[in-house]
């Protein structure tokens, strides 16, 4: 089965670990990282068949709404959540105002909902069978 996979541009250095990164671990997708704009964009020529990015509002080299624009000319129909009080690029498919870590997962979850059921439901069953 193939969990969700989800890009995830986080300033901290590449030392640290994220907490963007491990809260959707926790929720068992998986989870590339990327530690700026151009790191990001560079990761999405690698990778694009992942499921969506999870961008922070405020990384040092690009601004929010230049990575959106970047993005979305490489991928128009990659779905993005920008994480943080920023004026909102009109491109960004979602946006979570604060890093609260439910509303993140939700808004994944609902991206990817029978992916999810199914990772669920399979679990379960795992559980069950023990």
């Amino acid at each position: 089965m193939v969990r969700p996979c989800y890009l995830v541009v986080d300033p901290e250095h590449s030392g640290s670990i994220s907490t963007r990164k491990l809260v959707i671990e926790t929720a068992k997708l998986n989870v590339i990282t990327a530690y700026s704009g151009r790191e990001a964009m560079e990761t999405l020529r690698k990778f694009p068949l992942v499921d969506g990015i999870v961008a922070n509002a405020e990384l040092h080299d690009i601004s929010a709404a230049e990575l959106v624009e970047a993005i979305k000319e490489l991928a128009p129909s990659m779905p993005v959540i920008v994480v943080g009080a920023y004026n909102r690029p009109d491109r960004a498919d979602y946006h979570v105002e604060s890093f609260d870590p439910r509303a993140l997962l939700d808004t994944l979850q609902s991206l990817q909902h029978e992916k999810v059921a199914a990772i669920t439901q399979h679990e379960d069953k795992l559980r069950a069978d023990e």
